[in-house]
């Protein structure tokens, strides 16, 4: 199936720089891996971190590389894995064409999973009726209704999973969709040959930093002047892209419950614990080889790992 570098980590440890450094060298493009990023008008929350003069008509042209996968739906659109594995494999496979290499970057592990090894129950339709019906439920409810229709799934999510509305929403989805197809067996995904996992990672103390310090920069930015511009463009808090970290924060402060020290306060930690939750994730993958971005001449080395893996047949 050809060649795939994918470029992941956790948030502000720096993959996307790394990414158009490679690309650079290896005349490659990028495929950004962020379930947030794919939004129009959710810029500076999610750091897309490129110029506006940048946006170019379906790609975003910096230093002279070609980004894909930023702003592909409007804010007030839902959008699932399944839609990002149809323009992911499609763009993939037409960078391979123009004789570039594809590069995957970004931290959302399950896009990056579903494009390399292949997600079965991704081909399973949204159900809205059930969704709509699901929507008032409380979190435990949720988790209860799973336990019943398949206990060895609600058995195996974590306490985060337990938690999270809409994931335990989409495994009721799923396990409500297999009772009822009558045992219909789901494709089989042929998993990318000749992938190349690089994995990012610093030090708590300077990951934390970093967070910290990107926060910082994002409220400089205007993030409350986005959001606002968002709202009065009708997007609502209710809307799947205003889960975002960077976003649903500040629900409390426009409602004008909490105050902006409060909520960058909320911001930070909130943060520092996704980027947890993806080292958790990423580590469980034995193929992705780390680099830990303070320590001397680590570029050096994933050049020149990276051109040798490309360099073979």
């Amino acid at each position: 199936m050809g060649k795939l570098l994918i470029i992941c980590g956790p948030t502000a440890v720096g993959k996307t720089s790394l990414a158009i450094e490679l690309a650079r060298t290896l005349e490659g493009e990028l495929v950004s891996a962020d379930s947030k990023q794919v939004y129009k008008g959710l810029d500076i929350g999610t750091g897309k971190d490129i110029p506006p003069q940048a946006k170019r008509k379906g790609f975003y042209l910096y230093k002279g590389v070609k980004i894909w996968g930023y702003d592909l739906v409007g804010a007030s659109q839902d959008y699932s894995v399944a839609q990002f594995v149809a323009f992911a494999q499609d763009r993939i496979k037409r960078i391979r064409k123009d004789g570039k290499l594809p590069i995957l970057v970004g931290g959302t592990g399950l896009y990056i999973r579903a494009i390399v090894d292949g997600i079965g129950t991704v081909e399973i339709p949204n159900n809205n009726a059930l969704r709509k019906n699901l929507a008032e439920k409380e979190v435990q409810e949720l988790f209860e209704l799973l336990a019943q229709l398949d206990p060895i799934k609600a058995g195996s999510l974590n306490a985060s999973d337990k938690k999270n509305p809409r994931r335990l929403i989409r495994a009721i989805e799923i396990a409500t969709w297999r009772l009822n197809s009558g045992g219909r067996k789901l494709k089989q995904v042929r998993p990318q040959e000749d992938a190349l996992f690089i994995g990012l990672i610093a030090p708590k103390k300077v990951l934390y930093e970093r967070i910290d310090k990107r926060v910082e920069t994002r409220l400089r930015a205007g993030i409350i002047k986005e959001i606002t511009a968002l709202l009065k463009s009708g997007v609502d808090w209710d809307n799947q892209s205003m889960s975002s970290l960077g976003y649903r924060q500040w629900r409390e402060y426009f409602a004008g419950v909490s105050s902006k020290e409060e909520v960058v306060k909320l911001w930070k930690v909130q943060e520092r614990k996704y980027a947890k939750r993806q080292i958790t994730w990423f580590k469980k993958d034995l193929r992705i080889i780390w680099f830990d971005v303070v320590s001397p001449g680590w570029r050096e080395k994933v050049e020149k790992l990276v051109k040798k893996w490309y360099k073979l047949s």
